[in-house]
């Protein structure tokens, strides 16, 4: 892949890349640059187990799982991942690089199916195993109408599959559809202006020390992460939402799913990942107790849950 343009990336003197990472930058059909990350098992071939696509939720980046990728390392996997069109250092949608815009969430899906065409099957040995958290947990599964036969099996962590007060965020959304501006800030939805919340005051993690490594790697190039969420990005959330949770839609979805749900997330809503699960046929769900949402962000009692379920399911 020496075709492509090397990409920046971010370390701390105490937190660094897993050794053997690239990154580069690759152009989508619409000449957008989606920065990409790989790293190759670098034992015996016939050893290696596979390879892991890793997508990160809302506002997060690669740098942020270094610590998970390495642990992907250690299970012999080769480990792919790359930053979500708009969000980390892939190009933004508009002008504004604080701001978290999309029109349809399929442009999402359409990136991930071209990167799995043109760069994965190309180039990393199955099987393929995705894990996807919050957003990516419900790009992951949107995904699954076009490519499920590329992958062995996709693990969904904490998916954003339903918000508390839905009804509420969802009608707003259809009036600031009609009198506001697609880029504007959504009413509500507290954008930070760039300012850093207090770890008592985050709704992500009870580790403290996992929490203020992100924040430490945002200080190092702040661009990195976004200020808010839009209007238009927020109707496309609820226009994909409508979409996955039609049972015509589930129905089709024959590859195996597993599904932790941490409950005391308070960003997306533990009883709607729930009642969804129940209508995929191929679903296991793991109901985490004192979890919040981020739950590779977690203590290490509570990332260990994780990695059970991972080498079970995988080991399978």
């Amino acid at each position: 892949m020496l075709q492509y343009k090397s990409a920046k990336y971010l370390e701390l003197d105490n937190y660094k890349s897993p050794k053997g990472g690239h990154f580069i930058y690759i152009p989508m059909k619409d000449q957008k640059k989606i920065r990409f990350a790989y790293w190759k098992y670098n034992g015996v071939e016939s050893d290696c187990a596979g390879t892991v696509l890793m997508q990160q939720g809302h506002n997060e980046f690669i740098e942020k799982y270094f610590e998970t990728i390495q642990e992907l390392i250690d299970r012999k996997y080769n480990v792919v991942c790359f930053d979500w069109r708009g969000q980390g250092l892939s190009d933004r949608m508009i002008n504004n690089v604080n701001k978290q815009y999309i029109e349809d969430l399929s442009i999402h899906v359409d990136d991930l199916v071209y990167i799995i065409n043109r760069i994965i099957k190309k180039n990393f040995p199955g099987p393929l195993i995705g894990i996807g958290h919050s957003m990516g947990g419900h790009l992951l599964l949107l995904s699954q109408e076009k490519i499920q036969k590329e992958f062995k099996t996709i693990i969904l962590s904490a998916p954003m599959l339903g918000f508390k007060f839905e009804p509420f965020l969802f009608f707003l959304s259809i009036i600031m559809r009609i009198i506001g501006r697609k880029r504007n800030f959504f009413p509500f939805s507290r954008p930070n202006m760039g300012k850093e919340t207090p770890f008592k005051l985050n709704d992500l993690t009870s580790d403290y020390v996992r929490y203020k490594r992100t924040q430490e790697l945002v200080r190092k190039h702040p661009v990195i992460r976004l200020w808010g969420v839009t209007n238009a990005w927020v109707f496309a959330v609820k226009k994909s939402l409508s979409k996955i949770r039609k049972k015509s839609w589930l129905n089709q979805l024959d590859i195996p799913i597993t599904i932790i749900n941490p409950l005391n997330d308070k960003v997306v809503c533990s009883k709607k990942t729930r009642n969804l699960s129940l209508n995929i046929s191929n679903c296991s769900l793991f109901n985490i107790e004192k979890c919040e949402h981020e739950i590779l962000m977690e203590n290490n009692t509570l990332r260990g849950e994780f990695w059970k379920i991972f080498d079970k399911t995988t080991d399978s």
